[in-house]
């Protein structure tokens, strides 16, 4: 079998620490793909506080992961993460369509919620009802969203969950409901997997991605 070419592909590097893999649930989304594919690759860890020249002539509008792809940098970590599923079928990572949009709402919903200063506004229920829907498709179809094995869908909500998590945790002393049993195990089960202990970031990261968003 033919030697793969290192993917090259662009990412957060943390507030504040140079070198080091920074907060982006999107970026993780596509590092946790090709980790899962097993592939080779490398990450250029890129400041978005202040942008290299470089960067900005490969992403105009400034924004990751962008993934080098032939000739073209490729954005978009959904477009991104399709076209390496298409090119690297195996280990197969396709989500069964009826279950794309599961979980779907939860990233916004959590981001809502973070930022809101009222708490009779109703977005903390708004986010309970959305992860209150995940734990009964898990009960139903678990332990994954797709079943028995993880698929592309589990690696684009898995980062999110851990944004929540910690984030709230931090910010409003938050936690998951403790009667969703299933979406505590879904969470440890991925959070535990190889591929997300080697690309998570430190928990400060997290927090120090998110506190101008919270404080704004």
């Amino acid at each position: 079998m033919a030697a793969v070419e290192p993917l090259e592909i662009c990412v957060k590097e943390a507030t504040g620490a140079p070198g080091v893999l920074g907060d982006c649930p999107f970026c993780q989304r596509v590092i946790l793909t090709i980790e899962e594919k097993h592939l080779p690759y490398e990450t250029k860890l890129v400041n978005l506080s202040d942008k290299p020249q470089w960067f900005l002539e490969i992403s105009p509008e400034g924004k990751v992961p962008v993934l080098k792809w032939g000739d073209k940098w490729v954005p978009d970590s959904d477009v991104i993460t399709q076209l390496i599923e298409e090119k690297y079928p195996d280990p197969a990572l396709v989500t069964p369509p009826e279950y794309l949009s599961v979980g779907s709402k939860i990233f916004s919903s959590f981001v809502k919620f973070l930022k809101s200063k009222d708490p009779n506004d109703g977005l903390e229920q708004a986010l309970v009802d959305e992860l209150k829907a995940l734990d009964e498709h898990l009960k139903v179809h678990g332990p994954y969203i797709g079943g028995e094995n993880v698929t592309a869908v589990d690696l684009s909500l898995g980062p999110k969950l851990y944004h929540l998590e910690i984030a709230l945790g931090h910010f409003k002393s938050w936690t998951i409901p403790k009667d969703l049993v299933h979406v505590h195990n879904y969470v440890e089960l991925l959070f535990s997997r190889e591929s997300f202990v080697k690309t998570k970031v430190s928990k400060e990261y997290v927090i120090a991605g998110w506190a101008p968003k919270v404080n704004a």
